[in-house]
């Protein structure tokens, strides 16, 4: 498990910022699951698990510069 600065992306940084809202309200539409919190744990326990100790171990370049 990483611990410390997480490598900044570029490439999915300007993917995440460039996802449509109209994307995301198609696949609320068809799964009313999506987004909702709690769901992760439902579905894959160990992964959820994993993320969560991930981002409390880890910080961003954003996170740094605030």
């Amino acid at each position: 498990m990483k611990i410390g600065v997480r490598k900044p992306s570029l490439k999915k940084a300007i993917k995440a910022s460039t996802t449509g809202k109209a994307k995301r309200a198609v696949k609320k539409a068809v799964n009313p699951l999506y987004g909702k919190k709690g769901v992760g744990l439902a579905k894959n326990p160990k992964r959820a698990v994993k993320n969560a100790v991930y981002k409390k171990t880890t910080v961003g370049v954003k996170d740094l510069l605030k």
